[in-house]
């Protein structure tokens, strides 16, 4: 683990793990991370939460093996070359690598651009001054770094605020992004809305606290797509439920963006840890009903085969997984329910004849979809889209109100240029109105044609 300080070098700090030499690399063992935390602003800006929201973070991910390192404190220039050196470090890994890149400050739009401040910036500064001091996290960061279909990066962002009294109104946090290839980007917070922070520096934000325990307490079994499923929940249950009625109003919803085609646990392969455990295992006929539950891709069987199995198995070690994909599918359910999203079970079938590895990729798109995953449901419209047909128009259309009630906001203002296309203007409103209700708002060379 490194620590990065402003106006001082990398400082190694003694590994939290030790990770014996390995006579052949197993899948997954090569994991880096980048931790940067901004909480030097001009006050009443400053974040006292962020030094140890980093300190903590860097400590939970060298437990599951990350070469971590950190830095605090980043001036605009030295945010943007630290972020270079880590793109540069990434491409340079395995391509089974994990990578995660963490950033903790203060971040805003700008003229659709997800910014991220560097410190002693002042966020309430003319945002045209903003967007030319700031790190373009979609440019700088997300289309950067190389895809990883055999691996993972993930991508968090706990862009916060100062206290109660400096949250941001809606529309005004961080826009809509869709994950690159390989990527699992992750917000504390909802698209356009704002985050919170305590004012103590003894106290870690909300989201960055949830994600610390859960890298400590989880089952090394756990992937890390449920994780941050997990994390999402346990902040958004947290804060409805807290004491303080302010905190409850301005409850958080983490956004997630999904596009990663393997599944990552979170311990270590052997034989990069010596002597680790194998997990609990599971009985035949528990495995067969957990492998069912994996395959299913309709939302209402999976609702049933979810709770028939915690009701059979409620010790289970996969338990807490199925009681995720059970909340994403009961979520499914209601948005098919709507009577303006036009999809049915026989939809939840991919289109014919398709090559062999989009056929494989569509098929767990469909499982991911039946689970409420909004990017998931998005790319299988777009599936139909490209077959040009009649029958997949329909198909497309009803996708894209799917992917849209699931709360994909690209997804609805994609619907919205289809329906001017094809000159339905108040529909076209009507999906435009909802892609920014979700916090997306679409970059203004888009203008009236299609991305």
């Amino acid at each position: 683990m490194q620590i990065l300080l402003r106006g001082v070098g990398l400082l190694p700090i003694a590994p939290l793990l030790f990770r014996p030499q390995a006579a052949q690399a197993a899948p997954y063992t090569h994991r880096l991370a980048l931790l940067i935390g901004n909480g030097d602003y001009p006050v009443p800006h400053d974040l006292p939460p962020i030094h140890k929201n980093v300190m903590d973070l860097g400590e939970a991910l060298a437990f599951r093996g990350f070469d971590v390192t950190q830095a605090m404190n980043l001036d605009e220039n030295s945010l943007q070359s630290t972020v270079e050196g880590f793109v540069k470090r990434v491409a340079q890994a395995p391509p089974n690598a994990v990578t995660l890149f963490y950033y903790a400050g203060h971040g805003l739009q700008v003229e659709s651009n997800n910014l991220l401040l560097g410190s002693g910036a002042n966020p309430t500064a003319p945002r045209r001054d903003l967007l030319a001091r700031s790190l373009v996290l979609q440019q700088k960061l997300l289309a950067a770094l190389p895809a990883r279909p055999q691996a993972l990066n993930i991508t968090v962002i706990d862009a916060c605020r100062t206290d109660l009294r400096n949250s941001l109104g809606d529309g005004e946090g961080l826009n809509q992004v869709e994950a690159p290839l390989g990527s699992l980007v992750c917000f504390s917070t909802g698209a356009g809305k704002p985050a919170v922070s305590p004012a103590s520096g003894d106290q870690n934000t909300f989201y960055t606290g949830a994600l610390v325990k859960l890298l400590r307490e989880s089952a090394s079994h756990i992937t890390f797509n449920d994780l941050f499923r997990m994390v999402k929940a346990e902040v958004e249950s947290t804060m409805l439920n807290h004491p303080l009625a302010a905190i409850r109003r301005l409850a958080q919803i983490p956004f997630i963006a999904d596009n990663t085609r393997v599944q990552v646990p979170l311990v270590v392969p052997v034989p990069a840890l010596a002597g680790a455990s194998a997990p609990q295992s599971m009985s035949t006929q528990e495995e067969v009903d957990w492998l069912a539950i994996q395959s299913a891709q309709w939302p209402l069987d999976l609702i049933r085969l979810c709770q028939s199995f915690l009701k059979l198995y409620p010790d289970s070690i996969q338990a807490r997984s199925v009681m995720v994909y059970l909340s994403g599918a009961q979520q499914a359910l209601s948005v098919l329910r709507h009577k303006e999203v036009k999809l049915f079970k026989t939809s939840f079938i991919l289109p014919q004849p398709l090559p062999p590895q989009q056929h494989e990729h569509g098929n767990t798109d469909l499982v991911r979809a039946a689970r409420g995953d909004k990017d998931a449901a998005a790319r299988i419209a777009r599936l139909h889209r490209e077959l040009g047909t009649q029958q997949s128009q329909l198909r497309y259309v009803g996708w894209l109100q799917y992917a849209g009630g699931l709360g994909n906001g690209i997804a609805c203002y994609e619907l919205a240029l289809y329906y001017r296309e094809v000159a339905q203007p108040l529909l076209a409103a009507q999906a435009e109105a909802q892609a920014r209700q979700l916090g997306y708002s679409p970059p203004r060379a888009l203008g009236h044609a299609r991305k």
